[in-house]
């Protein structure tokens, strides 16, 4: 796959992006999904200035998926305490097995 020219509007400016191919519909979602987060301010807040509403957005996202990528680091640590359980588990199993 190979480099692809993609212009994308994020709060009414246009951006030219080159892009790998596969990335694509990622980089689509994305700017999707923060000019809804900007109209969705725009709605709750009497913020009018495009900068603002963006940096305002950012900010959102950011808090968003580091809040996400918590949740993901604690379900990981759970997963391995799961995981140190059972096979401690097997092992008494094992040792009683082999009386």
């Amino acid at each position: 796959m190979g480099k692809v020219s993609l212009k994308v509007t994020i709060a009414g400016r246009t951006y030219p992006l080159n892009i790998n191919e596969k990335e694509k519909d990622d980089v689509l979602t994305a700017v999707s999904d923060i000019n809804r987060a900007i109209d969705k301010l725009k709605k709750n807040y009497a913020v009018k200035d495009p900068q603002d509403l963006i940096a305002m957005t950012a900010l959102q996202l950011v808090m968003k998926r580091d809040s996400n990528s918590g949740k993901v680091k604690s379900a990981s640590k759970s997963s391995n305490e799961d995981v140190d359980v059972i096979e401690k588990a097997l092992a008494n199993l094992s040792k009683q097995l082999d009386l």
